[in-house]
This record gives C-alpha cells, structure tokens and sequence, in this order.
C-alpha cells in the first residue's frame, strides 16, 4: 500500500480527494493537515464520511507529512504550496499540486494573473497534469502540476482539433458554466446562497485567471500562440460544468470525420466519453464521476464547429484527475479507484 496525505484536506477538493482515495484499493490515508480545523475529526466537518474515515485533521508539518506519507496532494490556496512543495521534492516525496503554483512553464504568465513565484525552478520538472494528453511525462514525474476545471473542460476537446490543424486559431471562444462550489469552501458574499439560488450570471468576463493557463497549453499542442475569448458563468447548483467552446472551421470535414478524429485520438482513454451523434453532454451524466463527455456539432452554414464538454468539477476537475495522476505516477492502473460514483 502506498501512504498518502492529504494537505489542505477540508476544503471542497481536499475533502473530495479523501473521499476518493478512502476506497483506493492500493493507497492508504496517513495524514489529513487543515489550519482551520487541526485537532477536529475529519467525519465532525464532513459527517457523510462517519464510519469511513477515522481520521482526526492535523497542524502541517513538513517533517511529520514526509515522515508518513510518500505521495501527498496539496490542495492549498495559490501560493502556500510553492512555500512548501520544494521541500517536498527535496525529501523524495510524490506530489500532486491543486492549485496554479506549477501547472505554468513560464512563470511570468503565472505572475500576470496571481503573485510572485518563488519556486520557478521546480516549472521546468513540473508536468501539467492532464492525465490524457501527457500521461507519458506523467509516468515519470516527481511533480504534477494539477489543472483547473475550466482548463479541463477546455483542452480535452480542443486539444485533437488543434493537433489537426482543423480550425482557425484566432477564432477560438470559450463559454464555461460552473456550479458554486467551484469557488472553494472560504465564505463570500457572492456565493452565499442568497445570492446565487435562481441567479445565472456571467463573471471575470475575459479577464479569469484560468485564461492564460489554457492558451499556454493551446500554443504549446498547437505550435503557435493563441489568444482565446473566455466567458465564464456561475450556476445555481452545487457541482458540475459545461463548457461550449466556438471556432471556425478551416478544412471540409463533415460530423463522422471529427467523431473519428475525436475518437481516435482519446483511444483507449477511460475517462473521455464521445457523446453518440443525437446527443450533447450534460452534467447529470458525469456528476460525481471522472468522466469528460465530449460533444459536437457542426455549423455549416457558419463554417463553424461548437464544441460541449461536461465534466464533473470537482471530480474531473480536481481531486479525481489528482487521484488518475496519482495512478500513473505510480503505475497503478489510472482507473483504480475512480470507477464508482
């Protein structure tokens, strides 16, 4: 068995990672850290995982998660983990990252949007982890740098249409809907249930932090740079996203063509699901699950292509694709532990 902890393990991603890997089959649950909640048990925050983990959460100590846990997820607000991460790595440790800290190459992007890094010498040895389309660095990585949810449901789609030269890159717009616990767990006004319940908004309209996330990771498979629209919204439910993404087509390809392009490039990957030619993905189908359903339709009169993606936010969006990151790292079969609801 392999000993995992879990750093920052109260939040919503940190409590969803020590619900998934409480039935991992190959890794076992050493030590839960949380600032707000040290000395609790983790069932009094979560009472739905009484009787599952018995677990009490603890003040983070670099010498006590390194001396009990080989793999450690830190789902920490942006900044706290590149305090914390090198000495990690220093010590021999697996880590897979939630936060921003190491899912950029160039840090000067990452600085655009968030603050100072202070560790941008572990960006080169870092592996953005979509589990997918890297999943060969994957398997030889010390560091993941995990990505965001709205990255996740962007790239998985547009990655095969880009590596194919299909559409026109300087067309490219991304309309993302989220449910509200992709803001975190910490109290907001905005998220209060007042405030969101029968309420649909849009916000950070072309100015989210996610954005340059994904046109790096759209330059680099594409081989050119690449600047998108991205519209984000918040949705009156708790989990789930659904992403539309526009572009203009560049070549005559018609819907069995993109299908099989689609298809082809994800062969063999559990997680992506190809929605069937009379339907679209909805986040019903992938709730609570590590699935990314993948849909299409081709606007011909446009010349367009209108690309959905569904996947659940905190599953796939997170601590589920932490968790399949974690599987290849190790050389555990990437399913393991995932399959269930």
């Amino acid at each position: 068995m392999t000993r995992v902890g879990v750093v920052g393990a109260t939040g919503y991603a940190g409590a969803e990672l020590v619900r998934i890997l409480s039935g991992h089959p190959e890794a076992e649950l050493t030590i839960l850290t949380s600032r707000q909640y040290a000395g609790v048990k983790f069932e009094t925050i979560y009472p739905s995982m009484a009787g599952v983990v018995d677990m009490v959460c603890e003040e983070f100590s670099v010498n006590t998660v390194c001396d009990r846990a080989d793999v450690i997820f830190t789902a920490l607000p942006h900044k706290l983990p590149m305090e914390i991460v090198p000495e990690l790595i220093r010590r021999g440790k697996k880590v897979v990252d939630l936060s921003a800290d190491f899912r950029f190459k160039d840090a000067s992007r990452y600085e655009a949007v968030y603050q100072l890094h202070t560790a941008k010498d572990l960006l080169g040895k870092a592996v953005y982890g979509l589990c997918e389309v890297y999943r060969d660095k994957i398997k030889e990585a010390v560091l993941i740098g995990n990505p965001g949810c709205y990255p996740t449901s962007v790239l998985l789609p547009v990655i095969p249409l880009l590596k194919n030269d299909l559409i026109d890159t300087n067309t490219i717009i991304v309309d993302s809907k989220s449910g509200v616990s992709g803001a975190g767990r910490s109290l907001s006004l905005t998220t209060h249930f007042c405030e969101v319940n029968e309420s649909f908004k849009a916000y950070k309209v072309a100015e989210h932090r996610h954005t340059p996330e994904m046109e790096e990771v759209m330059s680099l498979e594409s081989g050119k740079s690449i600047n998108i629209t991205f519209v984000p919204h918040l949705v009156p439910m708790t989990r789930g996203m659904l992403t539309t993404i526009y572009s203009r087509i560049i070549k005559r390809v018609d819907h069995d063509e993109i299908k099989d392009l689609i298809t082809s490039f994800y062969d063999g990957c559990h997680f992506i699901r190809i929605c069937s030619n009379s339907g679209l993905p909805d986040t019903l189908h992938v709730r609570g699950t590590n699935y990314c359903d993948i849909g299409f339709k081709i606007d011909t009169r446009n010349d367009r292509i209108i690309l959905i993606s569904a996947i659940d936010n905190l599953v796939k969006g997170a601590a589920g694709q932490a968790v399949q990151n974690m599987n290849i790292m190790l050389g555990f079969d990437e399913k393991t532990g995932l399959w269930k609801r």
